[in-house]
C-alpha cells in the first residue's frame, strides 16, 4: 500500500483544453478516496493519469515514494475496475481471476492461495468454475474486483464501477465494495457522477468541476459546510433549494428576505457565519436543504421561521413525504446554478425560471403531515442550518477565513 500525490497535475490536451488543471491531493496510505463531479468534469482524466493511461502535461505524481510520470502503466504496481467488467467470456471465474498473475508467472500454489482467498472475501467460492455469462452483473463485478485483489496491489483504481447496475444492487454493492477496501486497507481511488456513491462510501471526497479541485473534506463536512455554491448545489438528494435574497437589518439583528417572505436570523446562526455582517443590504443566494423545511404544523416555531407556500406535489415515501411547494421568491440563476441544471439536463427550465417571482422548493417532511395537493401552507425553516453564497464569486459566507476553496491535502 501506498499514499498517492497530486502535485499541480495538469491534462492539456493539443487543441489548449486543460482537462485537468494543476490538481493538488494528497491520498493518505489505505484511504478510501472518492473523485465526484459532472460528466466531463475531468475526474475519469485524473484517474487515468494515476493508471498511467493518459500522459501528464504538467506537476508531479507520487505512489508511494516513486514520481511515475514516466513510469508505464505495469510498473506502477496498481489494480483497475472498470464499469464494464472487461472479463473474458471463454475463462471461468476462477481463470479470470487467476489471468493477471498468470501472466507474471507467479507459481501454482501461491496462485491457488490468492485466488480461493480473494474469492472467500467476495462469496465466490461456488461460482469458480462458472464462465461469466452464468452470472449476475453484481456476480460479475465482484470477479472484476477479485482479479485486482489478487494483484495485491500499492493501489486500487475504480472508474464508476457499479453504473452498469440496478439500483438495489448498486446499494448493495456500495457496501460490499466498502467492507472489502476496509478489511484490505489498500488506497483505493473511486471514481463516480453519482453522489450518493460518493458520499456513502468515501472517507474523504474530492469534488471537482472543470478540470478543478473545489473542496476535499468527509461527507458529513461538504455537506454541512461547502465551501461554495457549486458543491452546496452538487452534494445532496435532493438537491438544495437556491433562491435569491437580501440581508436585512430586523429588530436589532439580521433577517434574511426572499420576496415576501422574511426570515429572522437567530444567534446561532450569526455565530457560525459572522460575515453575513457585511452583507447588511446586499443580495446573497440562500441555500436550504429539504431536511431543513418541515410542515408548520408539526413544529413549535415562531412566526418569523416560517414561510408561506402552496403544494404542487406530494411524495409519500413511508418514513417521510417529500413535498414540493412553490413561495413567492425568485430562483437563484447563477454560473453555477446553470451547470448544475446543465449536469441533470435541466438547464432550459432554469432559464425559463429565471424572471418568474416564484420558486419551487423541496422539503422533507415527517410522515404525520396532512399536506395535500394544493394547499396553502406555513413551513417551518430551520434557521440554524441555512447555507449563505455570494452571488457574484458562489463562495460560501461563514467566516472570512473560511471562504476560500478547500484544499486537498
Amino acid at each position: 500500500m501506498a499514499e498517492v500525490t497530486f502535485d499541480g497535475v495538469s491534462k492539456i490536451y493539443p487543441d489548449g483544453t486543460r482537462a485537468v488543471n494543476e490538481i493538488d491531493l494528497e491520498i493518505q496510505d489505505g484511504e478510501f478516496m472518492v473523485l465526484v463531479g459532472p460528466s466531463g468534469c475531468g475526474k475519469t482524466t485524473a484517474l487515468r493519469m494515476v493508471a498511467g493511461l493518459e500522459d501528464i502535461s504538467e506537476g508531479q505524481l507520487k505512489i508511494g515514494e516513486r514520481v511515475v510520470n514516466q513510469l508505464a502503466p505495469r510498473d506502477r504496481d496498481i489494480a483497475m475496475v472498470f464499469q464494464s467488467y472487461a472479463l473474458y467470456p471463454h475463462l471461468t471465474v476462477y481463470d479470470n481471476i487467476a489471468f493477471s498473475l498468470r501472466l507474471r508467472k507467479t507459481p501454482k500454489p501461491e496462485i491457488d492461495k490468492r485466488v480461493k482467498e480473494a474469492a472467500r472475501i467476495l462469496g465466490l467460492e461456488q461460482f469458480l468454475d462458472r464462465k461469466p455469462r452464468a452470472l449476475s452483473g453484481g456476480q460479475r463485478q465482484r470477479v472484476a474486483m477479485g482479479r485486482a485483489i489478487v494483484r495485491q496491489p500499492q493501489a486500487f483504481l475504480m472508474d464508476e464501477p457499479l453504473s452498469n447496475l440496478d439500483a438495489k444492487l448498486r446499494v448493495q454493492m456500495r457496501a460490499e465494495i466498502s467492507g472489502i477496501q476496509r478489511n484490505l486497507k489498500t488506497t483505493t481511488i473511486y471514481v463516480t457522477h453519482d453522489q450518493v456513491e460518493a458520499m456513502t462510501m468515501g472517507d474523504r471526497v474530492a469534488v471537482i468541476r472543470k478540470g478543478e479541485l473545489q473542496q476535499v473534506a468527509s461527507p458529513q463536512e461538504l455537506y454541512d459546510k461547502p465551501v461554495n455554491l457549486f458543491v452546496g448545489g452538487f452534494i445532496g438528494s435532493p438537491a438544495m433549494n437556491l433562491i435569491e435574497a437580501t440581508i436585512e437589518e430586523s429588530n436589532g439583528g439580521l433577517s434574511v428576505k426572499a420576496g415576501e417572505q422574511n426570515i429572522a436570523l437567530d444567534d446561532d446562526t450569526m455565530k457560525d457565519r459572522p460575515a453575513l455582517k457585511a452583507y447588511e443590504g446586499r443580495q446573497v443566494v440562500l441555500g436550504i436543504r429539504p431536511e431543513d423545511l418541515e410542515d408548520a404544523e408539526l413544529e413549535n416555531v415562531t412566526a418569523e421561521r416560517r414561510i408561506r407556500a402552496r403544494v404542487e406535489l406530494r411524495e409519500a415515501l413511508g418514513s417521510e413525504i417529500l413535498v414540493h411547494f412553490t413561495v413567492e421568491a425568485r430562483p437563484a440563476v447563477t454560473d453555477d446554478v446553470r451547470e448544475l441544471a446543465r449536469d441533470v439536463g435541466d438547464e432550459s427550465a432554469v432559464e425559463a425560471k429565471a424572471e418568474d417571482s416564484h420558486t419551487t422548493m423541496v422539503g422533507r417532511f415527517g410522515p404525520r403531515s396532512q399536506v395535500k395537493l394544493g394547499d396553502v401552507m406555513e413551513v417551518a425553516v430551520d434557521t440554524r442550518s441555512l447555507h449563505f453564497f455570494d452571488p457574484d464569486t458562489g463562495i460560501a459566507i461563514y467566516k472570512e477565513k473560511d471562504s476560500t476553496k478547500g484544499a486537498g491535502k
